[in-house]
């Protein structure tokens, strides 16, 4: 990976880019015969986090949020965010250019049936979309009797007239100790599930997933170790990678090995039309809309189906298991510094958001493994914790004011595993409010931890144990309770998740996920709980007729006692906890000394028999 760039708190975006660039963009449109264009936030890649070259949505509109869309036209436009970034775009998107649009319930979609005139031209890059999306956008243009135009170069880019170059850092093997299994066995692995599903090869455009099968990482993107490329894996388990030469070492060239060919990623449209008469597996979800049009354009059988690498990259092997065990306990010793930081310096009310999320990079950066962060820390004093994907930044920031609470959610990228914790932390004293919410959400964080369930079980059937002490009170959380995380890859990982929205992907030993409920008082605090979980194997319950999966907690970091209500914890409840911390305690232990030591002790006594 590249050199880890440190957070910054600047406010990103504004009025400016709007005025500046839209008409720029107006005027290639005009050269190039369009009435208009479609721009969505994501990139080529489809990256969670964009590299600057592609961050195409921020050019245009000043909006810097992870999740938007926009169209302009000749004489007006309007840019679509959903709930989490309704204000957001309001200080970002000029108001005199753009009209401001729900991106969920209208979305692009319903503005094209809306707002579309008859014989109006309106360009897009299939580079940029899906093929689901691609075709709802098609439907609405037929209905608003409105032509969607594909452009070979997109506009914004040749407007782009200062557009940061496209990221080259170099290419480095995954070590075989982190990985567990060579590159060789998995091309095999993978190529027997295209065989076996009836395809001739499969085209991979999924960063993550190119990284895990050739047991390579990159730092092409802030905070993922990815390698911006494509690939094409054949039956017989030999591939293709499609890669600016630039970032490949002799050292990776050899990795690599005679079974893996490597071409420019300027080739890439050559390979997919080489694959003629060829059924070929692509996956809809993760794949542009372009990659299909190519592949029909060069005459190969398309195969709408999963990434095959999805899945095994999902289920974790046993050495990767264990790396991201040792991750987590390296991690968990930096947490510990922090949340002592936290109870003694952060408590004099002068302490604010920016400082406590600088504080606790500068302890992850003391750590050698230390690659990079996982996401940019959400550091939320008083009303701001109320925003469960709320980003500090100067215009924001707040301090941890006695009588609040202060919720940090992080994560650091380490070459055995990728980390990401959230602690909810008092300073003052908390009310009594403040414990009772706490409680529940611990409630549902300590079932989610505890459950055992049989194979065949989804995280939608699970997502319910976390949010039934919230919901027998009346509340409730607008987000999932558990997202996939990556063997050093993404923090955010599919296809498990735990949410109530369906999904019908079983859990499997080895796959691991976060566990964490929240409850949001809008305007006072926020609150959530966050381990990182593994799935383990599936062993009899003495009595029980069947084997039952579980999960082990990965996350060592203390959960804070004087937000415990203790005796609204059942004595299983408090049996969980006191075993937790004690193995908090046991592993953290030997990372710590002097005073953070002694908090450490103290935050891990048991809670049996303690008295609120």
């Amino acid at each position: 990976m590249t050199q880890m760039i440190s957070q910054t708190f600047d406010v990103k975006g504004g009025f400016h880019f709007g005025r500046d660039n839209v008409p720029k963009l107006r005027a290639e449109l005009k050269k190039l015969g369009l009435d208009g264009f479609l721009v969505p936030h994501e990139d080529e890649y489809d990256n969670e986090y964009l590299p600057d070259c592609n961050e195409r949505l921020l050019w245009i509109a000043g909006f810097s949020g992870s999740a938007g869309a926009a169209i302009v036209m000749s004489d007006r436009a309007a840019i679509f965010v959903d709930g989490r970034y309704t204000a957001q775009v309001k200080h970002q998107a000029a108001p005199e250019i753009f009209d401001y649009c729900d991106l969920v319930g209208q979305g692009l979609y319903g503005w094209i049936e809306e707002h579309g005139k008859p014989g109006e031209k309106i360009g897009y890059d299939a580079r940029l979309h899906s093929p689901a999306a691609l075709d709802l956008l098609q439907t609405a243009a037929m209905r608003a009797k409105v032509e969607l135009v594909p452009v070979e170069t997109n506009p914004i880019d040749l407007a782009w007239t200062d557009r940061p170059a496209a990221p080259m850092a170099q290419i480095n093997p995954q070590p075989l100790e982190f990985a567990g299994e060579d590159h060789g066995s998995k091309r095999q692995r993978i190529g027997i599930a295209v065989e076996r599903g009836g395809a001739d090869a499969a085209v991979i455009t999924a960063p993550p997933s190119i990284a895990w099968l050739f047991n390579i990482r990159g730092g092409d993107v802030s905070r993922s170790p990815l390698p911006l490329s494509s690939a094409i894996i054949n039956k017989d388990g030999s591939a293709t990678l499609f890669v600016a030469p630039e970032k490949i070492t002799d050292e990776t060239r050899s990795h690599l090995g005679n079974q893996i060919a490597l071409r420019p990623e300027t080739e890439f449209e050559a390979g997919l039309s080489e694959l003629k008469g060829k059924t070929v597996r692509v996956d809809p979800a993760t794949a542009s809309a372009w990659v299909l049009e190519r592949l029909d354009a060069g005459g190969a059988k398309v195969q709408k189906l999963e990434d095959p690498v999805m899945r095994p990259k999902a289920i974790k092997n046993a050495a990767e298991v264990e790396g991201s065990r040792q991750a987590h306990i390296r991690d968990g010793g930096a947490i510990v510094k922090f949340l002592h930081w936290l109870d003694t310096t952060a408590q004099t009310g002068e302490v604010d958001e920016i400082i406590a999320a600088r504080k606790l990079e500068s302890i992850r950066k003391t750590l050698p493994e230390l690659r990079d962060l996982s996401f940019d820390t959400i550091s939320g004093a008083q009303g701001n914790g109320a925003f469960a994907h709320y980003r500090v930044s100067e215009a924001s920031n707040l301090k941890l004011v006695p009588g609040s609470l202060y919720l940090v959610d992080s994560g650091g990228q380490y070459p055995d595993g990728t980390t990401d914790i959230t602690r909810t932390v008092p300073i003052g004293q908390p009310t009594a409010e403040m414990r009772t919410q706490f409680t529940r959400v611990l409630k549902g964080h300590i079932a989610l931890s505890r459950v055992r369930f049989p194979k065949g079980t989804t995280g939608t059937q699970l997502d319910i144990l976390a949010r039934l002490p919230l919901w027998e009170a009346g509340f409730d959380y607008d987000h999932g309770t558990g997202h996939g995380v990556g063997a050093f890859l993404g923090v955010h990982e599919g296809p498990q998740r735990i949410a109530k929205s369906p999904n019908a992907v079983a859990l499997e030993a080895g796959m691991i996920l976060s566990n964490e409920p929240g409850y949001y008082k809008e305007g006072g605090y926020g609150i959530r709980i966050e381990n990182l979980q593994v799935v383990t194997e599936a062993e009899l319950i003495e009595g029980g007729d069947r084997p039952m999966l579980g999960f082990e907690s990965l996350t060592m970091a203390p959960i804070h006692r004087e937000l415990i209500d203790v005796p609204s914890l059942t004595p299983a409840e408090l049996k969980w906890l006191d075993a937790y911390h004690a193995e908090v305690r046991q592993r953290i232990a030997p990372l710590v000394d002097g005073e953070v030591a002694a908090w450490l002790y103290s935050a891990t006594e048991p809670l049996a028999g303690a008295t609120p």
